[in-house]
């Protein structure tokens, strides 16, 4: 299917007239975790494609697997216990990979191939992941994984910048098979720009292109996500589409189990941090569709986001005894925290103390502005130890926060957001078109072929980059005391989330 969509993508490109000649460079976003299991003619195929011939018609018998295990795979939780376990805790392989074991992570993926299906790990002989492969299949060669997204792996000492060998042998089986693994996996490109070598001359006689037009290292669609805008340290991007995704780039490497750490895929030194939830608009829409009130089919939305303006911030009014209101809204089993699908109702004082479950359900209008404000409580939660003071006695918050999605158009999500998680030069909702990776992909092309000595991603695109038209200042951010109230119930969501994983951890 995906060499299909390459050649499907490129015909209709070249029945538009694109003119693909003066394309210098090619770069791009892949889905994140997934792989590619080669057998051992694929080195071979790549570099003989003939451009009177599709792609999939040359390339159907190259795979020593005809699927590729995906980031929605869920199969692999026997894996993943013995990753966490291997280096001795969820914390240690968190500290040397970037994360603790998750499903679709590639290692537990390869693992279990290799457990389930002993016959197809025997037979591959290289294996890539989406970004690799796709840069593969372009370049007419087995392209080097990328530092950013080979990060995605449970593999990689990010640390040391090398192969972890103890969970190589994990993956492998014994230690002995470890460095067949290894050369299976293959180096890792350690510059995320350059050239990895010129387009296959299957794309120049089939489409067009020049000879002379290089392939740069892809990456996954996460790692794109943050190049999609010279986005700065302290910067974050939320993402709220159907999930829930929180990105920030920062130079400090402060891992932790319940989120993800991944290279940079641009700047050395530098580090994406991601959450990532399942319960995002899905969960809202569940609340809206819960609301009384007259629905108008032109905005379905307007009863939901008068509840949430109207709703004073964690829903403490004089009536509640100025008790905050907490919760949390799951309709879908969580990964972060990791608990199953419910929805749980509690309260604390002003300060976060005398934390205690509501008995009673609460006035179904709250409800909009209190799964709203967990949404985002989560995240501040859990990248409070990544932000610092931005000066002048402030306290420690993101310097902007950029919205897209289709939650970044709703104007009483964007003022919530900018209640609990500040940002001290706003809150922006970012048009960078239907898709922020693709755009990252392409900006990584500009950069890895276009950059001076020593440039970095951040120096040539922010010289090129202009706010006008892509950014628009949708609210203030930071707001005094507002922010604070947040803060000092910040530990008992905390300690709420806690109690809940006891009695419902996935």
């Amino acid at each position: 299917m995906w060499l299909e969509a390459v050649d499907l993508v490129l015909a209709r490109l070249k029945a538009n007239k694109c003119p693909v000649e003066n394309i210098k460079g090619v770069s791009g976003s892949c889905q994140q975790h997934g792989s590619v299991f080669w057998n051992a003619r694929g080195e071979e195929a790549l570099g003989r494609l003939d451009g009177g011939k599709s792609l999939h018609d040359q390339l159907a018998d190259v795979f020593a697997y005809e699927y590729g295990p995906n980031w929605q795979d869920h199969s692999t939780q026997a894996e993943c216990d013995l990753f966490d376990r291997h280096l001795g805790s969820a914390e240690k392989l968190a500290d040397v990979t970037g994360s603790s074991a998750h499903h679709r992570f590639t290692g537990a993926q390869i693992m279990r191939m290799r457990r389930k299906r002993p016959e197809v790990y025997s037979k591959t002989a290289r294996i890539s992941l989406v970004s690799s492969f796709l840069a593969s299949v372009l370049h007419g060669a087995i392209a080097p994984l990328d530092i950013g997204d080979v990060t995605g792996m449970n593999l990689w000492d990010i640390r040391n910048e090398k192969w972890d060998d103890s969970l190589l042998e994990l993956t492998a089986g014994d230690k002995g098979a470890a460095s067949e693994l290894r050369n299976k996996l293959g180096e890792v490109r350690q510059d995320g720009g350059g050239s990895i070598g010129a387009i296959s001359s299957y794309f120049v006689s089939k489409y067009g292109f020049s000879k002379d037009c290089q392939i740069a290292p892809f990456t996954g669609d996460n790692p794109a996500t943050i190049l999609a805008l010279p986005l700065r340290p302290h910067d974050a991007i939320v993402s709220l589409g159907t999930s829930t995704t929180f990105l920030m780039v920062t130079p400090t490497y402060k891992p932790d189990p319940s989120y993800h750490f991944m290279n940079h895929p641009a700047n050395p030194g530098h580090y994406m941090f991601m959450l990532c939830y399942k319960n995002g608009g899905l969960a809202r829409e569940k609340v809206r569709d819960a609301v009384a009130g007259p629905k108008d089919p032109s905005d379905p939305w307007a009863p939901f986001n008068k509840h949430v303006l109207d709703t004073p911030p964690l829903g403490s009014t004089s009536e509640s005894g100025d008790r905050a209101r907490l919760g949390l809204y799951f309709p879908l089993p969580e990964i972060v925290p990791n608990i199953k699908a419910g929805t749980w109702r509690y309260s604390a004082r002003a300060d976060g103390s005398d934390l205690q479950q509501e008995k009673e359900a609460w006035d179904a209008a709250l409800d909009p502005r209190i799964i709203v404000e967990s949404q985002a409580l989560s995240m501040r939660l859990r990248s409070q130890k990544l932000v610092s003071s931005p000066g002048d006695g402030l306290p420690a918050q993101p310097r902007r926060i950029y919205l897209v999605g289709g939650g970044s158009l709703n104007p009483a999500i964007q003022r919530v957001v900018g209640d609990v998680l500040g940002g001290v030069d706003g809150v922006y909702k970012l048009d960078v078109g239907g898709n922020a990776c693709a755009l990252g992909g392409a900006y990584k092309a500009v950069w890895a072929l276009e950059r001076s000595e020593g440039e970095s991603f951040d120096e040539l695109i922010g010289k090129r980059w202009t706010e006008e038209g892509a950014i628009e200042r949708v609210d203030q951010g930071y707001k005094k005391g507002v922010f604070e109230k947040y803060g000092s119930v910040l530990g008992a969501f905390g300690n709420m989330e806690a109690e809940i994983l006891k009695v419902a951890h996935n």
